[in-house]
C-alpha cells in the first residue's frame, strides 16, 4: 500500500472509531434492523446528492446493479444487522474487539477466492499481531465478557466474515469500470432495498415511539459521517489496496481511544501505548516494506 492508502485508512479509522458509540446510543431506543435501515437509507440519499453535484451518474447496466445489490448485502445489510443486534446484548467495546478480527477473516477469504492475495506467513503473523495489540489496548475488563452472550458474539464474528467476502467481491467493480463514488452510492441503494422493507416487516418501524434527540443525532452521525463519507474513503482505498482495506478495523479501537482522550478528556493508560506499538508492528509486518528494507544489502 502507498502513502495515500495508509492516510485513507487513518482517516477512515477516525470516522469509524465513533460508529460503535453511535450504534450503542441508537439501539437503546431504536431496534437494530431499523437503525441499520435508516443508516443505509440516509447514506444513499446523501451520496446520490453528491453524485448529482459532481456530475456522476450511476451506471444503468443490469450486471452493475446486480453487483450493487450483492455488495449491499455483503458489506451493509448482513454485517450491520448482525453487529447492531449483537450490540443490544454486549458492550460496544467488546463488539469492537470482535470486529477487529475482520482482517483475519479477510486474509483467509482472499487466499481462498483470489489469485493475487494469497496467504503468506508474514501477512498472517502481522494480522494476528495487530489483533493482539487491539486486545491489549481494550484490556482485560472487556475480554472478561467473552463466553457470555455467545449468540451475540457469534453474530459479530459472522459480520466480519461478511465484510471479508464483500472486500473480495468488490474487486469486480474495477473490471466493470465503476468508480469508488458510484460503488458507494450503488451499494447503499442496494442495501436500502433489502433493509428498509425488512425493518418495516420484522420490527414494524412505524409503531416505534419517537426517539430522543440524542438517539436521532447518533443515527444521523452514523449515517452521514461514519457511513456516507466513510465508505467513499473505503472504496477509494480499496481501489489501490484491495482487501487490505479491512486493516482499518485494527486501527478503529486506536482512534476510538484517542478520540476519548481528545474529546472526553479520558486518560491514556500504559496498556494503550503498548497496544498501539503492537498494532504498528503488525501493520508493518503486513505492509512488508520494513522487512524488504532490512533485507537490502548494507542494511543495518
Amino acid at each position: 500500500m502507498d502513502k495515500r492508502a495508509w492516510m485513507g485508512l487513518l482517516i477512515l479509522s477516525v470516522l469509524w472509531g465513533g460508529s460503535f458509540f453511535f450504534v450503542g446510543v441508537a439501539v437503546r431506543e431504536v431496534p437494530p434492523l431499523t437503525v441499520a435501515a435508516i443508516r443505509v437509507f440516509v447514506a444513499a440519499i446523501v451520496l446520490l446528492a453528491v453524485l448529482k453535484l459532481t456530475g456522476l451518474a450511476l451506471p444503468r447496466r443490469r450486471e452493475v446493479w446486480l453487483a450493487f445489490l450483492i455488495m449491499g448485502l455483503l458489506n451493509n445489510a448482513i454485517p450491520f444487522s448482525l453487529t447492531f443486534w449483537g450490540q443490544t446484548h454486549i458492550p460496544s467495546g467488546l463488539a469492537s474487539i470482535l470486529n477487529a478480527t475482520t482482517p483475519i477473516s479477510t486474509v483467509l477469504v482472499a487466499h481462498a477466492f483470489s489469485d493475487d492475495e494469497k496467504l503468506t506467513p508474514g501477512r498472517l503473523l502481522g494480522v494476528l499481531t495487530g489483533f493482539a495489540g487491539v486486545a491489549m489496548m481494550i484490556g482485560p475488563d472487556l475480554l472478561s465478557g467473552l463466553g457470555r452472550n455467545v449468540l451475540a458474539q457469534g453474530a459479530c464474528l459472522l459480520a466480519t466474515l461478511s465484510y471479508a467476502f464483500g472486500a473480495v467481491y468488490s474487486r469486480r467493480f474495477r473490471r466493470l469500470g465503476v468508480v469508488p463514488m458510484q460503488v458507494a452510492g450503488g451499494q447503499f441503494i442496494g442495501s436500502s432495498l433489502i433493509l428498509v422493507p425488512l425493518a418495516l416487516l420484522v420490527e414494524q418501524s412505524w409503531q416505534i415511539p419517537l426517539p430522543s434527540w440524542q438517539a436521532m443525532a447518533a443515527i444521523l452521525a452514523l449515517a452521514i459521517v461514519s457511513t456516507a463519507l466513510g465508505f467513499v474513503i473505503y472504496f477509494r482505498v480499496m481501489a489501490v489496496a484491495g482487501s487490505n482495506v479491512n486493516l482499518v478495523t485494527l486501527l478503529v479501537p486506536v482512534s476510538a481511544i484517542l478520540l476519548g482522550v481528545l474529546v472526553l478528556r479520558e486518560s491514556l493508560l500504559p496498556r494503550h501505548f503498548a497496544g498501539m506499538a503492537v498494532i504498528a508492528l503488525g501493520l508493518g509486518a503486513i505492509d512488508g516494506r520494513v522487512f524488504t528494507l532490512l533485507r537490502k544489502p548494507g542494511a543495518d
